[in-house]
């Protein structure tokens, strides 16, 4: 195996090494498999560049292009053109991919789930890191530098990963990158060597014990071993040292989701990042279809998750312990049997493309009868797909109770239990005064908890002033509220969340809770929930009647009618006598994920399994928009750059071939002499004089004239090339020839002569001498034996090689 093909291995070795680190990231880990493969293929590609061989450049762009192909195939290929070549809808279908897994990274605990954005961005992510550690280590020869992206993958791990990454991720890492290190080369370990490994041997000495493989060539190997246990010594030390990092490099402690039946964890983020596009989505597809045998369908909530915790920066929910689903779900909170309620039946069926983790269910269940993997979380009464479940096409059974508390029974409610009061009344210190201020002046005169949550959903709703509008940006934290309460617009978001604020700072417990409204009636007695169903309202805990929905978004939804002025007293609490319904099934066909619209791949519409709930700020939208440039900006420059790649390489390859002097040395004249000619014949082939290897160099210069119609001096600078081409094959001592590149020159410009703008074009975006390149890929792979170096150098000039010493005196015999 040669030097490069050793250090080819190697780099495609400590990419995948490296690659490891991000294992903990995500579950279950399969992806690594599929990224391990493709960047075996992006080498190959490059070995096979290299062997051409093509330039640098060109090599570099070879991988890179293969890398979209197999990227557009395997993640969009539905928006591909012919399923490979990607289009503008691969483009965007791409940048909806990445938005979404920028989304998933905010929104899932580690380890999140592997949905189809997170896939793309972790495979991605690691072919470009494998391209760029290719190029720089192989391509350029220059190892050292091709540890900064290895670097900066296991720095993402280490970043992302919860008490720091484990040791054994560093370890295989920095494994991959000293064994990059070792194969680059032994000048360059030599060189090193003479500061760790003692005194300077002669150069003679050192010459003779690498030919030999003698002692002094095992020095490298020693050098490089010493040279990469300092550099892991500094990089394991210093970390530690430094008081600033919040544990060290190699710290791996931290509570993490747990498995078994009797525990695991939930944490998540704000889902609402992705609420306002549902909304302003231009298609409302349907999202649930369910029956019920509620009397007040529109009081009918359904309800994803509640986010508990405010920080300042957003909503979000606590992390939660998780148990097995009990037979019949827990009593909920707080609720009273004086309070007069009604268990209803609802049948619910998920559209087939709609990936959610938490199952939507009306507040509060009871019972729930569903098949699959779930999981119960008791504090929100929720339940959590477990191992990859989601809610796509699942159909299940809800029992749910309809609290009908009074107006009475609210304002009389007793103080909330000790503990429940503090964690849910909590707001951050960085609340500006201005929230507490205006919530005190809403509910001025108010003389208890309900009669300040009922002025303020209506100073929300119709007194404030408010306006309700969906394309206002969507933040959620201590600015967001306070420029919300001045400028008085905004959507569910902003409405839920500020009263859920304000409440607390007047000492009620309240949350926000995010899920859909009833939705729409269908005439088969169905009612259908579409995205533009998606919905934020707040609860507030009353003592006896538990956690109570609040409607203070005007236009949306339905108001309460124990909010209502002369709310009725309840009665008894009794079940419904009608029985439930059969589920209906989605009005459309179930479609899998490849079937959504660019717009629909998020939280709440279409896409991978996604997990709502907290752990990221929600105002990031700029975030998104700076990972999604971040990939779609270099693919748009790939994708602009394929068509002109037959151009680039004939302007290189020109280059290289009319580039230099004309040489002094017999074989360097000979070689530039060669590389002159077949710049001749390319050039006309590129114009459809098609070369004709079987006639002579003065027969062909002839026929290049005849074809062409070259004039006077363009013909006679051919036929100078034609000669020095046979002085340089034949001649016992073949004597340099001056001004061949400007002949070459002016033969071209000869054969461009007179010719239309769109041969013009023709020749210059898809030089047809290009399919040297699949010809010289060809020959390369059915070659069964080299030839001789004579014959070697000769053919390296013709395809644009540097002349070399190599090149004898004396081609005779070149074919």
């Amino acid at each position: 195996m040669s030097g490069r093909a050793r250090l080819a291995l190697c780099a495609f070795a400590a990419t995948v090494l490296a690659a490891c680190a991000l294992l903990p990231l995500v579950h279950p880990a399969t992806w690594i498999i599929q990224a391990g493969f493709l960047v075996a293929v992006q080498s190959g590609v490059g070995a096979l560049a290299r062997r051409v061989p093509l330039a640098r450049f060109l090599t570099v762009a070879a991988q890179g292009l293969v890398t979209l192909l197999l990227l557009t195939v395997i993640f969009v290929g539905d928006q591909a053109v012919i399923g490979v070549l990607p289009g503008p809808d691969a483009f965007q279908a791409f940048g909806n991919l990445l938005s979404s897994g920028a989304d998933d990274v905010g929104r899932y605990a580690i380890p999140a789930p592997v949905t189809d954005g997170i896939r793309l961005m972790l495979v991605g992510g690691v072919l470009l890191i494998g391209l760029l550690v290719d190029a720089i280590a192989v391509t350029f020869r220059s190892a050292a530098p091709a540890g900064l992206p290895l670097l900066a993958l296991y720095s993402v791990a280490a970043g992302l990963t919860q008490g720091g990454a484990s040791w054994l991720w560093f370890v295989l890492a920095a494994a991959g990158y000293l064994l990059l290190l070792l194969a680059e080369g032994r000048d360059r370990l030599s060189a090193w060597g003479r500061v760790f490994g003692g005194a300077a041997r002669a150069p003679g000495r050192v010459a003779a014990g690498l030919e030999s493989g003698g002692g002094a060539a095992l020095a490298p190997v020693r050098t490089g071993r010493r040279i990469g246990a300092v550099a892991l010594g500094i990089a394991l030390v210093v970390p530690a040292a430094l008081p600033a990092l919040d544990g060290g490099l190699l710290d791996g402690t931290g509570d993490g989701p747990g498995s078994g039946s009797g525990g695991g964890t939930i944490s998540a983020v704000n889902p609402l990042v992705s609420l306002q596009n549902s909304l302003n989505t231009p298609e409302d597809r349907e999202v649930l279809r369910y029956r019920t045998n509620a009397e007040r369908v529109q009081d009918q909530y359904i309800r994803i998750v509640a986010l508990d915790q405010f920080d300042g920066t957003e909503w979000k929910t606590s992390t939660r312990r998780l148990t097995d689903v009990p037979d019949k779900l827990p009593d909920p909170p707080g609720l009273s049997r004086s309070v007069a309620t009604t268990e209803v039946t609802s049948s619910i069926s998920a559209a087939g493309w709609y990936g959610q983790t938490y199952l939507p269910m009306p507040y509060p269940a009871s019972d729930v009868d569903i098949k699959g993997r779930w999981r119960f979380e008791p504090t929100g009464r929720t339940l959590v797909g477990d191992r990859g479940q989601s809610t796509r096409g699942v159909q299940y059974t809800v029992k749910n109770l309809v609290v009908r508390p009074s107006a009475q029974q609210l304002a009389g409610a007793a103080r909330p239990p000790a503990e429940l009061e503090r964690q849910f009344t909590k707001v951050p210190d960085s609340l500006p005064a201005i929230v507490k201020s205006t919530a005190l002046k809403v509910t001025d005169g108010a003389t208890d908890d309900y009669g300040k949550a009922v002025k303020l959903q209506d100073w929300f709703a119709s007194s404030g002033g408010f306006t309700y509008n969906t394309k206002v940006r969507s933040g959620t934290g201590s600015t967001a509220i306070v420029n919300f309460l001045k400028q008085k617009e905004g959507f569910c978001v902003h409405f839920s969340f500020s009263m859920a604020a304000m409440a607390r700072t007047l000492g009620i417990p309240a949350r926000v809770s995010v899920g859909f409204t009833a939705g729409t009636p269908e005439s088969d007695g169905s009612m259908s929930i579409g995205l533009r169903d998606a919905h934020a309202w707040p609860e507030l805990y009353f003592e006896g009647v538990g956690w109570t929905r609040f409607e203070p978004t005007p236009s949306r939804g339905s108001t309460p009618d124990y909010t209502r002025p002369q709310t009725p007293s309840g009665q008894p609490s009794s079940p419904a006598t009608d029985t439930p319904r059969e589920s209906a099934a989605p009005s459309a066909a179930p479609s899998g994920s490849s079937s959504c619209s660019p717009q629909l791949q998020r939280q709440l519409e279409c896409g991978p399994d996604q997990a709502v709930g907290g752990g990221g700020p929600t105002d990031s939208g700029w975030a998104g928009l700076f990972l999604t440039l971040l990939w779609v900006v270099p693919l748009v420059l790939v994708a602009l750059l394929i068509p002109l790649l037959p151009m680039l390489w004939r302007i290189q390859l020109r280059s290289r071939r009319l580039g230099g002097s004309d040489g002094r040395a017999p074989a360097d004249a000979a070689a530039r002499t060669l590389a002159a000619w077949q710049e001749v014949n390319d050039s006309a082939w590129d114009l459809g004089i098609l070369p004709d290897e079987a006639q002579s160099p003065r027969k062909a210069a002839a026929r290049i004239v005849r074809i062409g119609r070259l004039d006077t001096e363009a013909a006679e600078a051919v036929h100078r090339v034609a000669a020095a081409v046979e002085q340089a094959l034949y001649a016992p001592a073949p004597r340099p020839v001056m001004g061949l590149a400007d002949d070459v020159r002016r033969v071209r410009a000869g054969l461009w002569a007179g010719l239309s703008l769109g041969t013009r074009l023709r020749a210059l975006l898809a030089p047809r001498s290009a399919a040297r390149v699949v010809l010289g890929t060809l020959r390369a792979v059915g070659r069964r034996h080299r030839p001789s170096g004579r014959c070697r150098a000769a053919r390296r000039a013709v395809d644009g090689g540097p002349p070399t010493a190599a090149a004898a005196a004396g081609l005779g015999g070149y074919e």
